[in-house]
């Protein structure tokens, strides 16, 4: 789901707009898993029941069961679609919640530094908690980035914009600056 446009300001683009990885779902898909399989085999032994008690075993194991994929499953589920990570060219923008909306933005001329941080497993599903410095007193933490690498360049190049650090393949190349100066040699070499 793109980043509504009306958003947006008026010469603003979306760089990047992500989710959480899909790492912060493999517990609750295990837990799914676990609580329809725990809840099949009870199932069967709750028919094997006498006439009363099998249909109240089956209406208790179905109400637990219900209420545990909602609580370990559904909720982390929508949690995680409701989260976004949005890099534009003006703002980094962090969006959460879905009866409790909270968010940030962070103009880009506001980032003082970008730090990424990625530990063994985070290098194997390919993401990891990016750092950012602005002007408030903590810096902010934003863990599960996919591809957090990429990102972290991207809003490197972003803050410091520099249209000489772009790189893109098949474009023209820009010219390099001219030397510093009106065309004299430094003030060191002029002595000797």
């Amino acid at each position: 789901m793109a980043y509504p446009d009306e958003l947006l300001s008026e010469q603003e683009h979306v760089v990047v707009h992500s989710h959480p990885h899909f790492k912060m779902l493999i517990f609750p898909t295990l837990a799914f898993l676990v609580t329809l399989g725990a809840g099949i085999w009870l199932a069967i032994l709750a028919k094997d029941a006498g006439s009363p008690w099998n249909t109240v075993g089956l209406i208790a194991i179905a109400v637990v069961a219900l209420v545990l994929i909602v609580w370990l499953f559904l909720a982390p589920l929508v949690r995680w679609r409701t989260t976004h990570f949005i890099v534009t060219t003006d703002r980094l923008i962090a969006r959460e919640g879905v009866l409790k909306r909270t968010g940030i933005d962070i103009p880009m001329g506001r980032i003082n530094s970008v730090q990424f941080e990625h530990g063994l497993l985070d290098r194997v599903f390919g993401c990891g908690t990016l750092i950012i410095e602005s002007a408030s007193d903590e810096p902010l933490r934003f863990e599960d980035i996919p591809h957090v690498e990429k990102v972290h360049t991207v809003i490197y190049r972003e803050v410091n914009d520099n249209p000489y650090d772009d790189y893109r393949p098949g474009a023209q190349q820009t010219t390099p600056l001219p030397p510093p100066g009106d065309g004299h040699p430094p003030r060191g070499e002029r002595r000797r």
